[in-house]
């Protein structure tokens, strides 16, 4: 179950991003964080940037241009 869901549905690149970046630092670790966004290209962004951090990707999914993702606060973050 996720802890906090951010709904960027509607939002253009860069923000669904950006807004996902400052709510996973308002976050503890291990928490999870439901992003969901309508840009497609979240689907390429929010993947590649968190391969460069200490957070983890647990789920990404896409439906009929609705994206979703859960990301997982990494430690010391």
């Amino acid at each position: 179950m996720v802890d906090n869901t951010l709904d960027a549905t509607g939002l253009r690149c860069p923000m669904p991003l950006l807004k996902a970046k400052l709510e996973l630092g308002s976050m503890t670790p291990g928490q999870e964080l439901e992003v969901l966004a309508t840009d497609p290209g979240s689907a390429r962004d929010i993947p590649a940037w968190i391969s460069h951090t200490a957070h983890e990707l647990v789920s990404s999914t896409e439906e009929q241009g609705r994206y979703r993702f859960v990301l997982r606060v990494g430690p010391g973050e």
